[in-house]
């Protein structure tokens, strides 16, 4: 009995001895800071770790442990562990601001942010401080709206005029795209909350995105498709990477390892955590709620360093548990993924428990998206000076467009927003517009928007609504509004998104009959008595213009500006804002002048299986300016009202050794203030690599600047700069000989040229040979 006894008190003490162990292990596995992660990720079960790794789905469901963030609205959590002091995140949308549900149950508060310009708009503001300030807008109101990671900024090339996302990326240029994204995410992340760059790489059309595989050469990978994405991590390091829907290369872009690990963390030192976009890797939507279908390969995921599966499925979950107990899936390859995560765990407002107002800045944030508006818009016509408009100028107002004004984009790009500024409303109360006039087009509007097909509500937030036909014009009720008014002001509108690509149709990318129709007939009507016209296009996206732009006297390009869209338009009209914005991406003649029109959205046109991005590295100006084909704007092109002189171009050297500064003189040769978009090209010696006629290298804006005034503008140029891809080598070279440095206001207006030298052929940087085309 007494050694029962003593073998009994022998095992509580060992029990207890494992207890208090057990007790103190978790005690020390507390996430505190980066080196309390290993001690964390030591002690967590299988199935905790999943359950980071995989998202709660978009109901909530998962196998462990979510924890309710409480932003109705986001776009999605990251799930939490209690027990180790882990908080479950928050991800929303963007990136014209935060998405977030405007109203909630049980409150009668709202919720609103800030609409800002789309990002086409942005960079055609050419401004990264800007840009910056944009960003450090929407982050204050992800902070105070108590969500930790923005899924924005876009930044994939405009590749053609006609894919449906292109509002929510910057340009076709990747110089101009990684800076701009750049600046926005340094804005952001000053907030302490988190950015999330995407789609990487080559989502550069909605047309079967989910599967979709894009055939693109190494060069032309490098050059332009991945560059925006290197410029973005490497100046401003966001917490996180999406990656894209499509294949590339023949290999999904969230299980490539080439692409997420070998360049992405190895050549660029990327050093956050890469998702998947929502649903990432499935062939198809419908497989993710329907029992017995296979699931994307979450282990090839796992390896590649996708290491977050969004939103989640519980299909996934038990794939990744049952993958690691069969040995399919080393556990070391989730802890270094887990790892990742938390890093940019630590770094959150709910991590260090913030709280959050729910009350941002959204007056002052509506100020700063009404700067950027301005700022954005590109001037293309101004015929005899038809603009700025007298204040106290009498205008006619044609077009739906006045009423049904657009802020932005649709899908997962719109922004909750409570209010936004028509046209009709911004002109009416900067000018006198025709108030009969306006009141038929408000009738007209609010009528159609009553019948049963203008007005069905869309089943998702990929759907727009459906556009109603242009008021139809008499001759009389025209003739009767240009005797009363000076000028007539034209709306032309346009939507797109997520989900689908535009058409090369009327009513799309072409004017529709209607359009065409009422540009010719009020044009007629006003210059006939000797007045003028001016169109203002509100439209996300590239439109033809050759076949009317010679009938009107003026075009103002607003893009889609955001909610403050009709003051800022009433801005740049009136003068008070003297318009500075230029074209970041080509309007061409024609949709066949496209480079790429051949061969979008791929080879088949309704459910392309692959696209082969035939056109390699002529993409957009490239393209034009080496086979000669004259656009209808070109890159880089913007009017003001008032002109610049380019003078005093000098380089520090006429020989290259490791960088060459560049300085030019900018003077205000006008009667009025504004600002200039200075613009660097290079032609490079093409003796072994095909090359572009020439190149954007830098860019950069002016002050303000008062008439008579002068500023000095300088660029740095290093080697990297002057190199090009050679694949042969799988390096960056420079090859040797004469350079022409090329400053001008446009791609075709270049005012100052200068010359250089490298004595001989430079390898600049040598690379991984990867992501080689496999047809």
């Amino acid at each position: 009995m007494f050694n029962i006894f003593k073998i009994s008190l022998v095992l509580l003490l060992v029990f207890s001895i494992f207890i208090l162990n057990e007790e103190r292990a978790l005690a020390e596995a507390q996430l505190t800071d980066e080196e309390s992660i290993d001690r964390v990720v030591a002690e967590m079960s299988l199935e905790e770790k999943v359950s980071i790794l995989v998202g709660p789905g978009m109901s909530g469901e998962s196998l462990v442990g979510l924890t309710d963030a409480g932003v109705p609205g986001a776009a999605g959590n990251i799930n939490g562990v209690p027990r180790f002091g882990i908080p479950a995140i928050v991800l929303a949308d963007g990136p014209a601001g935060l998405r977030i549900n405007s109203t909630r149950e049980g409150t009668e508060e709202t919720f609103y942010a800030t609409a800002f310009p789309v990002a086409t708009a942005i960079a055609s503001s050419w401004n990264t401080d800007l840009a910056k300030e944009v960003g450090d807008a929407v982050g204050e109101e992800i902070k105070e709206y108590g969500v930790d990671i923005w899924l924005a900024p876009a930044l994939n090339i405009h590749r053609n005029p006609l894919t449906g996302r292109n509002f929510e990326y910057y340009s076709e240029d990747p110089l101009i795209s990684g800076k701009m994204a750049a600046a926005v995410v340094n804005g952001v992340e000053d907030n302490g909350v988190g950015t999330t760059i995407k789609h990487f790489v080559a989502n550069n059309q909605e047309t079967n995105r989910l599967s979709v595989d894009a055939i693109i050469s190494q060069r032309a990978l490098r050059e332009i498709y991945l560059r925006g994405f290197e410029i973005a991590v490497k100046d401003a390091q966001p917490w996180s990477v999406m990656s894209s829907y499509n294949r590339l290369n023949g290999s999904y872009t969230s299980a490539n390892q080439e692409l997420l690990t070998k360049i992405l963390r190895d050549e660029w030192g990327f050093k956050g955590f890469v998702m998947t976009d929502w649903f990432g890797g499935y062939e198809s939507l419908k497989v993710i709620f329907e029992e017995g279908n296979s699931v994307s390969d979450v282990v090839a995921q796992m390896q590649a360093g996708n290491d977050l599966l969004m939103p989640g499925t519980p299909n996934q979950t038990q794939a990744l548990i049952d993958a690691v107990k069969s040995g399919k899936l080393d556990e070391k390859i989730l802890d270094k993924n887990l790892k990742n995560i938390l890093k940019m765990v630590l770094q959150t407002p709910r991590f260090k428990e913030y709280r959050y107002s729910n009350k941002p800045k959204l007056k002052t944030n509506a100020e700063i998206s009404r700067q950027v508006a301005t700022e954005g818009m590109v001037l293309l016509k101004n015929k005899q000076k038809v603009l700025p408009l007298n204040s106290d100028a009498k205008i006619g107002l044609f077009g739906n467009g006045q009423i049904e004004t657009i802020k932005g984009g649709t899908g997962s790009g719109d922004v909750n927003t409570a209010y936004t500024i028509s046209i009709a409303k911004g002109l009416d109360e900067n000018f006198e517009l025709d108030q009969d006039l306006l009141a038929r087009y408000a009738t007209y509007v609010s009528t159609l928007r009553g019948l049963k097909e203008y007005q069905k509500p869309p089943h998702s937030f990929f759907e727009q609504k459906p556009q109603i036909p242009e008021k139809p014009l008499r001759d009389n009720e025209i003739s009767a509004v240009v005797e009363k008014t000076d000028i007539g002001v034209i709306v032309i509108v346009r939507n797109s998104g997520e989900g689908g690509d535009r058409k090369n149709e009327k009513g799309d990318f072409l004017l529709t009959d209607e359009e065409q129709k009422m540009i010719e007939r009020v044009s007629n009507a006003y210059h006939k008595v000797g007045k003028q016209v001016v169109v203002v296009l509100n439209i996300g996206g590239v439109i033809e213009v050759a076949s009317w732009r010679d009938k009107v006297d003026g075009i103002l390009l607003s893009w889609q500006p955001g909610q403050e869209a009709g003051y800022a338009i009433a801005d740049v009209l009136s003068g008070r804002a003297n318009p500075s914005g230029k074209l970041a991406t080509t309007f061409p003649m024609d949709y066949g002048d496209v480079p790429s029109a051949a061969n979008f959205p791929g080879d088949d046109p309704v459910d392309p299986s692959k696209v082969v991005y035939e056109e390699g590295i002529y993409v957009g100006y490239r393209y034009y300016d080496k086979f000669d084909i004259k656009p209808a704007y070109e890159f880089g092109y913007g009017l003001s009202y008032t002109s610049f002189e380019y003078s005093n171009l000098k380089l520090n050297s006429n020989i290259f050794k490791d960088k060459i500064r560049v300085t030019v003189d900018i003077t205000n040769t006008g009667k009025v203030a504004g600002k200039e978009v200075v613009e660097l090209y290079l032609n490079a010696p093409a003796n072994k690599l095909d090359k572009p006629i020439q190149e954007l290298k830098g860019f950069a804006k002016t002050k303000l600047l008062q008439p008579a005034e002068t500023q000095t503008i300088s660029f740095e140029i290093d080697a990297r700069t002057l190199a090009s891809f050679d694949e042969n080598k799988s390096a960056w070279l420079a090859e040797a000989g004469k350079y022409e440095l090329r400053v001008g206001a446009s791609s075709r207006d270049i005012r100052r040229r200068a010359f250089f030298k490298l004595k001989k052929d430079l390898i600049v940087e040598e690379v991984n040979d990867l992501l080689e085309p496999t047809n």
